[in-house]
Protein backbone atom coordinates (compact mmCIF):
# COMPACT_ATOMS: atom_id res chain seq x y z
CA UNK A 1 0.00 0.00 0.00
CA UNK A 2 1.38 3.41 -0.95
CA UNK A 3 2.16 5.82 1.89
CA UNK A 4 -0.58 8.25 0.84
CA UNK A 5 -3.20 5.50 0.62
CA UNK A 6 -2.17 4.13 3.99
CA UNK A 7 -2.42 7.54 5.63
CA UNK A 8 -5.88 8.05 4.16
CA UNK A 9 -6.88 4.64 5.52
CA UNK A 10 -5.46 5.52 8.94
CA UNK A 11 -7.39 8.80 8.95
CA UNK A 12 -10.64 7.07 8.01
CA UNK A 13 -10.08 4.47 10.73
CA UNK A 14 -9.47 7.19 13.33
CA UNK A 15 -12.63 9.05 12.29
CA UNK A 16 -14.86 5.96 12.28
CA UNK A 17 -13.45 4.65 15.57
CA UNK A 18 -13.93 8.00 17.25
CA UNK A 19 -17.49 8.32 15.89
CA UNK A 20 -18.27 4.94 17.49
CA UNK A 21 -16.41 5.25 20.81
CA UNK A 22 -15.88 8.96 21.55
CA UNK A 23 -12.48 7.88 22.90
CA UNK A 24 -9.12 9.07 21.44
CA UNK A 25 -7.86 6.39 19.05
CA UNK A 26 -4.48 4.81 19.88
CA UNK A 27 -2.04 3.55 17.25
CA UNK A 28 -2.05 0.04 18.74
CA UNK A 29 -5.85 -0.10 18.41
CA UNK A 30 -5.63 0.84 14.73
CA UNK A 31 -3.28 -2.06 14.04
CA UNK A 32 -5.15 -4.55 16.22
CA UNK A 33 -8.66 -3.87 14.97
CA UNK A 34 -8.08 -3.19 11.30
CA UNK A 35 -5.34 -5.59 10.29
CA UNK A 36 -2.99 -3.07 8.73
CA UNK A 37 0.21 -4.94 7.93
CA UNK A 38 2.51 -2.37 9.44
CA UNK A 39 3.95 -1.80 12.90
CA UNK A 40 2.43 0.50 15.53
CA UNK A 41 5.53 2.68 15.07
CA UNK A 42 4.60 3.24 11.40
CA UNK A 43 1.05 4.12 12.42
CA UNK A 44 2.42 6.57 14.98
CA UNK A 45 4.46 8.22 12.24
CA UNK A 46 1.34 8.41 10.07
CA UNK A 47 -0.72 9.97 12.85
CA UNK A 48 2.10 12.45 13.54
CA UNK A 49 1.89 13.45 9.87
CA UNK A 50 -1.90 13.76 10.09
CA UNK A 51 -1.53 15.91 13.19
CA UNK A 52 0.97 18.15 11.43
CA UNK A 53 -1.47 18.55 8.52
CA UNK A 54 -4.31 19.51 10.85
CA UNK A 55 -6.46 16.36 10.52
CA UNK A 56 -6.08 15.06 14.08
CA UNK A 57 -5.15 16.38 17.50
CA UNK A 58 -4.03 14.63 20.66
CA UNK A 59 -5.42 15.80 24.02
CA UNK A 60 -1.95 15.18 25.46
CA UNK A 61 1.32 13.66 24.29
CA UNK A 62 0.57 10.05 25.28
CA UNK A 63 -3.09 10.13 24.23
CA UNK A 64 -4.62 8.73 21.07
CA UNK A 65 -5.84 10.82 18.14
CA UNK A 66 -9.06 12.84 17.85
CA UNK A 67 -10.36 14.03 14.43
CA UNK A 68 -10.52 17.77 13.74
CA UNK A 69 -13.13 19.70 11.76
CA UNK A 70 -10.86 19.34 8.74
CA UNK A 71 -10.88 15.55 9.12
CA UNK A 72 -14.67 15.41 9.32
CA UNK A 73 -14.93 17.61 6.22
CA UNK A 74 -12.62 15.22 4.34
CA UNK A 75 -14.73 12.28 5.55
CA UNK A 76 -18.05 13.85 4.56
CA UNK A 77 -16.84 14.78 1.09
CA UNK A 78 -15.64 11.21 0.56
CA UNK A 79 -19.07 9.70 1.37
CA UNK A 80 -21.67 12.35 0.60
CA UNK A 81 -22.59 11.34 -2.93
CA UNK A 82 -22.71 7.59 -2.43
CA UNK A 83 -24.69 6.62 0.67
CA UNK A 84 -28.03 4.86 0.92
CA UNK A 85 -30.15 4.04 3.94
CA UNK A 86 -30.35 0.30 4.69
CA UNK A 87 -33.36 -1.39 3.13
CA UNK A 88 -35.13 -2.15 6.42
CA UNK A 89 -35.03 1.49 7.50
CA UNK A 90 -36.12 2.65 4.05
CA UNK A 91 -39.06 0.25 4.30
CA UNK A 92 -40.07 1.61 7.72
CA UNK A 93 -40.01 5.19 6.43
CA UNK A 94 -42.05 4.26 3.35
CA UNK A 95 -44.61 2.48 5.53
CA UNK A 96 -44.87 5.50 7.81
CA UNK A 97 -45.78 7.65 4.81
CA UNK A 98 -48.24 5.10 3.41
CA UNK A 99 -50.01 4.69 6.75
CA UNK A 100 -50.16 8.40 7.65
CA UNK A 101 -53.66 9.36 8.80
CA UNK A 102 -53.00 12.31 11.11
CA UNK A 103 -53.19 15.98 10.18
CA UNK A 104 -49.94 17.27 8.72
CA UNK A 105 -48.78 18.91 11.97
CA UNK A 106 -49.11 15.74 14.03
CA UNK A 107 -47.66 13.64 11.25
CA UNK A 108 -44.53 15.81 10.92
CA UNK A 109 -44.01 15.53 14.67
CA UNK A 110 -44.22 11.73 14.35
CA UNK A 111 -41.74 11.74 11.44
CA UNK A 112 -39.34 13.98 13.42
CA UNK A 113 -39.47 11.57 16.35
CA UNK A 114 -38.81 8.57 14.13
CA UNK A 115 -35.82 10.28 12.48
CA UNK A 116 -34.41 11.38 15.87
CA UNK A 117 -34.46 7.77 17.09
CA UNK A 118 -32.87 6.65 13.81
CA UNK A 119 -29.91 9.06 13.96
CA UNK A 120 -29.83 9.31 17.78
CA UNK A 121 -29.61 13.10 17.67
CA UNK A 122 -31.73 16.24 17.62
CA UNK A 123 -34.05 16.64 14.61
CA UNK A 124 -35.92 19.73 13.41
CA UNK A 125 -38.53 19.58 10.65
CA UNK A 126 -40.40 22.66 9.44
CA UNK A 127 -43.80 22.36 7.81
CA UNK A 128 -43.94 23.24 4.09
CA UNK A 129 -43.97 27.00 3.47
CA UNK A 130 -45.40 28.31 0.22
CA UNK A 131 -43.82 31.10 -1.80
CA UNK A 132 -47.31 32.61 -1.62
CA UNK A 133 -50.09 30.94 0.33
CA UNK A 134 -53.31 30.11 -1.49
CA UNK A 135 -56.71 29.37 -0.02
CA UNK A 136 -58.21 25.91 -0.57
CA UNK A 137 -61.27 25.36 1.63
CA UNK A 138 -63.03 26.58 4.75
CA UNK A 139 -65.48 25.16 7.26
CA UNK A 140 -67.64 26.95 9.80
CA UNK A 141 -68.86 25.22 12.95
CA UNK A 142 -71.43 26.72 15.31
CA UNK A 143 -70.14 26.93 18.90
CA UNK A 144 -72.81 29.20 20.42
CA UNK A 145 -75.59 31.40 19.04
CA UNK A 146 -73.22 34.25 18.11
CA UNK A 147 -69.89 32.36 18.05
CA UNK A 148 -68.45 30.04 15.37
CA UNK A 149 -65.19 28.24 14.68
CA UNK A 150 -63.56 29.11 11.36
CA UNK A 151 -61.36 26.32 9.95
CA UNK A 152 -59.12 27.48 7.08
CA UNK A 153 -57.34 24.95 4.87
CA UNK A 154 -54.52 26.18 2.64
CA UNK A 155 -53.14 24.44 -0.43
CA UNK A 156 -49.87 23.80 1.39
CA UNK A 157 -51.61 21.27 3.68
CA UNK A 158 -51.90 23.77 6.51
CA UNK A 159 -54.94 24.08 8.73
CA UNK A 160 -55.61 27.24 10.75
CA UNK A 161 -58.46 27.80 13.18
CA UNK A 162 -60.01 30.98 14.56
CA UNK A 163 -63.05 31.77 16.67
CA UNK A 164 -65.43 34.34 15.13
CA UNK A 165 -68.13 36.39 16.87
CA UNK A 166 -71.05 37.61 14.74
CA UNK A 167 -73.52 40.40 15.49
CA UNK A 168 -76.51 38.11 15.11
CA UNK A 169 -77.46 34.50 15.67
CA UNK A 170 -76.28 32.30 12.81
CA UNK A 171 -77.49 28.71 12.48
CA UNK A 172 -75.31 25.81 11.40
CA UNK A 173 -77.22 25.59 8.12
CA UNK A 174 -76.39 29.24 7.36
CA UNK A 175 -72.77 28.69 8.32
CA UNK A 176 -72.51 25.69 6.01
CA UNK A 177 -74.01 27.64 3.11
CA UNK A 178 -71.62 30.57 3.68
CA UNK A 179 -68.63 28.21 3.89
CA UNK A 180 -69.58 26.50 0.62
CA UNK A 181 -70.23 29.80 -1.15
CA UNK A 182 -66.94 31.42 -0.04
CA UNK A 183 -64.97 28.29 -0.87
CA UNK A 184 -66.38 28.32 -4.41
CA UNK A 185 -65.53 32.02 -4.82
CA UNK A 186 -62.06 32.06 -3.27
CA UNK A 187 -60.54 28.64 -3.97
CA UNK A 188 -56.97 29.04 -5.24
CA UNK A 189 -56.72 32.74 -4.38
CA UNK A 190 -54.06 34.63 -2.43
CA UNK A 191 -54.92 36.98 0.44
CA UNK A 192 -54.66 40.04 -1.81
CA UNK A 193 -57.00 38.49 -4.36
CA UNK A 194 -59.53 37.64 -1.65
CA UNK A 195 -59.61 41.26 -0.40
CA UNK A 196 -60.17 42.47 -3.97
CA UNK A 197 -63.23 40.20 -4.37
CA UNK A 198 -65.81 41.49 -1.88
CA UNK A 199 -68.75 42.50 -4.04
CA UNK A 200 -72.10 40.84 -3.33
CA UNK A 201 -71.12 39.49 0.10
CA UNK A 202 -73.18 39.74 3.26
CA UNK A 203 -71.68 41.43 6.32
CA UNK A 204 -70.90 38.02 7.86
CA UNK A 205 -69.27 36.84 4.64
CA UNK A 206 -67.16 40.00 4.52
CA UNK A 207 -66.05 39.36 8.09
CA UNK A 208 -65.08 35.81 7.18
CA UNK A 209 -63.23 36.87 4.03
CA UNK A 210 -61.29 39.46 6.03
CA UNK A 211 -60.20 36.72 8.44
CA UNK A 212 -59.15 34.54 5.51
CA UNK A 213 -57.00 37.32 4.07
CA UNK A 214 -55.41 38.07 7.46
CA UNK A 215 -54.65 34.37 8.02
CA UNK A 216 -52.94 34.09 4.63
CA UNK A 217 -51.02 37.34 5.17
CA UNK A 218 -49.68 36.04 8.50
CA UNK A 219 -48.48 32.85 6.78
CA UNK A 220 -46.81 34.83 3.99
CA UNK A 221 -44.78 36.85 6.52
CA UNK A 222 -43.20 33.76 8.07
CA UNK A 223 -39.67 32.90 6.95
CA UNK A 224 -40.09 29.24 7.91
CA UNK A 225 -42.99 26.88 8.37
CA UNK A 226 -43.98 25.61 11.81
CA UNK A 227 -40.99 23.82 13.43
CA UNK A 228 -41.19 20.38 15.03
CA UNK A 229 -38.26 19.50 17.26
CA UNK A 230 -37.58 16.02 18.60
CA UNK A 231 -34.60 14.22 20.18
CA UNK A 232 -33.13 16.92 22.41
CA UNK A 233 -32.61 14.34 25.16
CA UNK A 234 -30.73 12.13 22.68
CA UNK A 235 -28.37 14.98 21.78
CA UNK A 236 -27.76 16.01 25.38
CA UNK A 237 -27.06 12.40 26.40
CA UNK A 238 -23.99 12.33 24.13
CA UNK A 239 -20.65 12.28 26.05
CA UNK A 240 -19.68 15.68 24.62
CA UNK A 241 -22.56 17.44 26.36
CA UNK A 242 -23.31 15.54 29.55
CA UNK A 243 -23.20 18.17 32.27
CA UNK A 244 -20.81 20.42 30.31
CA UNK A 245 -21.03 24.04 29.13
CA UNK A 246 -22.04 22.83 25.66
CA UNK A 247 -25.38 21.67 27.08
CA UNK A 248 -26.14 25.13 28.45
CA UNK A 249 -25.24 26.77 25.12
CA UNK A 250 -27.63 24.50 23.23
CA UNK A 251 -30.46 25.09 25.70
CA UNK A 252 -29.93 28.86 25.60
CA UNK A 253 -29.97 28.79 21.80
CA UNK A 254 -33.26 26.85 21.67
CA UNK A 255 -34.86 29.18 24.22
CA UNK A 256 -34.10 32.23 22.07
CA UNK A 257 -36.81 33.82 19.95
CA UNK A 258 -34.81 33.50 16.73
CA UNK A 259 -33.44 29.99 17.23
CA UNK A 260 -34.76 28.66 13.93
CA UNK A 261 -32.95 31.33 11.93
CA UNK A 262 -29.76 30.60 13.92
CA UNK A 263 -29.89 26.92 12.99
CA UNK A 264 -30.91 27.34 9.36
CA UNK A 265 -28.83 30.41 8.57
CA UNK A 266 -26.99 28.70 5.70
CA UNK A 267 -28.01 29.06 2.07
CA UNK A 268 -29.56 26.03 0.37
CA UNK A 269 -28.93 24.69 -3.09
CA UNK A 270 -31.53 23.04 -5.28
CA UNK A 271 -30.84 19.47 -4.21
CA UNK A 272 -29.01 17.15 -1.87
CA UNK A 273 -28.10 17.84 1.73
CA UNK A 274 -25.82 20.45 3.25
CA UNK A 275 -23.31 19.58 5.98
CA UNK A 276 -21.94 22.32 8.25
CA UNK A 277 -19.20 21.16 10.62
CA UNK A 278 -18.10 22.88 13.82
CA UNK A 279 -16.58 26.30 13.22
CA UNK A 280 -17.95 26.42 9.67
CA UNK A 281 -21.14 27.59 11.42
CA UNK A 282 -21.22 31.34 12.21
CA UNK A 283 -23.43 30.74 15.26
CA UNK A 284 -21.08 30.33 18.30
CA UNK A 285 -23.48 28.02 20.16
CA UNK A 286 -23.32 25.56 17.23
CA UNK A 287 -19.55 25.46 16.75
CA UNK A 288 -19.12 22.29 18.80
CA UNK A 289 -21.81 20.61 16.67
CA UNK A 290 -22.44 19.45 13.14
CA UNK A 291 -25.60 20.39 11.29
CA UNK A 292 -26.95 18.37 8.35
CA UNK A 293 -29.88 19.91 6.52
CA UNK A 294 -32.01 19.13 3.52
CA UNK A 295 -34.82 20.98 1.79
CA UNK A 296 -37.97 19.18 0.65
CA UNK A 297 -40.98 20.22 -1.39
CA UNK A 298 -41.69 21.51 -4.89
CA UNK A 299 -39.30 24.22 -6.20
CA UNK A 300 -40.83 27.70 -6.49
CA UNK A 301 -44.09 26.52 -4.90
CA UNK A 302 -43.73 25.16 -1.36
CA UNK A 303 -40.83 23.81 0.67
CA UNK A 304 -39.70 22.90 4.17
CA UNK A 305 -36.43 22.02 5.88
CA UNK A 306 -35.22 18.93 7.72
CA UNK A 307 -32.18 19.21 9.97
CA UNK A 308 -30.12 16.81 12.09
CA UNK A 309 -28.05 18.42 14.84
CA UNK A 310 -25.44 16.40 16.70
CA UNK A 311 -21.84 16.33 17.88
CA UNK A 312 -19.12 16.59 15.27
CA UNK A 313 -18.62 12.91 16.06
CA UNK A 314 -22.06 12.04 14.64
CA UNK A 315 -22.69 9.13 12.26
CA UNK A 316 -22.60 11.09 8.99
CA UNK A 317 -23.41 8.09 6.81
CA UNK A 318 -26.62 7.38 8.73
CA UNK A 319 -27.65 11.04 8.94
CA UNK A 320 -27.01 11.87 5.27
CA UNK A 321 -28.68 8.72 3.95
CA UNK A 322 -31.68 9.26 6.26
CA UNK A 323 -32.14 12.83 5.05
CA UNK A 324 -31.79 11.81 1.41
CA UNK A 325 -34.58 9.25 1.84
CA UNK A 326 -36.81 11.44 4.00
CA UNK A 327 -36.63 14.58 1.86
CA UNK A 328 -37.60 12.54 -1.23
CA UNK A 329 -40.64 11.10 0.57
CA UNK A 330 -41.67 14.48 1.99
CA UNK A 331 -41.33 16.09 -1.43
CA UNK A 332 -43.68 13.50 -2.92
CA UNK A 333 -46.19 14.16 -0.13
CA UNK A 334 -46.10 17.94 -0.57
CA UNK A 335 -46.63 17.55 -4.33
CA UNK A 336 -49.99 15.90 -3.58
CA UNK A 337 -51.25 19.02 -1.79
CA UNK A 338 -50.36 21.74 -4.29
Amino acid sequence: MAVRDRRETVLRVIIEEYITTAVPVASNAIVAKHGLRVSPATIRNDTAYLEQEGYVVRPHRSAGSVPTDRAYRYYVESIEGDVELPYVEQYLLHRMFQDAQEELEQWLKTVAGFLADLVHNLVVITSPKAVRCRFKHLDLVALQDFVSLLVVILYEAKIRRQVLSFNRKVSQDELTKMANRLTSIYEGMTGTEILARQEGLSSEERQISQCLAETIAAEDKLEFGEPYLEGLRLLLSQPEFTGGPGMLQILELLEGEDWLRSIFSQEFGRGGVRVVIGEENPEPALQDLSLITGRYGVPDKASGIVGVIGPKRMDYVKAISSLNCLTALLSNSVAEYI
